[in-house]
């Protein structure tokens, strides 16, 4: 499997675990979802780049890729889990 699609489902999977974290943190404010999004995003982009380095042709492939499937699937699922589950 290439290594870019591995970061994409990664990320992806990323986004949904991000959502739970922000239901068991009873996170209901979108600044600080946000925030705790964006330190998950950047403590993962950190160490993805450690471990896919040497397969990509460049390093931003790493942070670029699966950006988009990540706040899409945190979002995505953070409102389908507060709908079924509100605080």
């Amino acid at each position: 499997m290439d290594p870019l699609n591995v970061i994409y489902w990664i990320k992806m999977v990323l986004g949904v675990l991000t959502a739970v974290i922000c239901m068991i943190l009873k996170v209901n404010n979108i600044l600080s979802g946000a925030m705790l999004s964006i330190s998950i995003y950047l403590i993962s982009d950190r160490i993805l780049r450690q471990i896919f380095i040497a397969k990509v042709s460049k390093p931003s492939d790493v942070t670029r890729t699966g950006i988009t499937i990540y706040i899409s699937s945190w979002i995505f699922f953070w409102a389908l889990l507060y709908t079924l589950y509100p605080y």
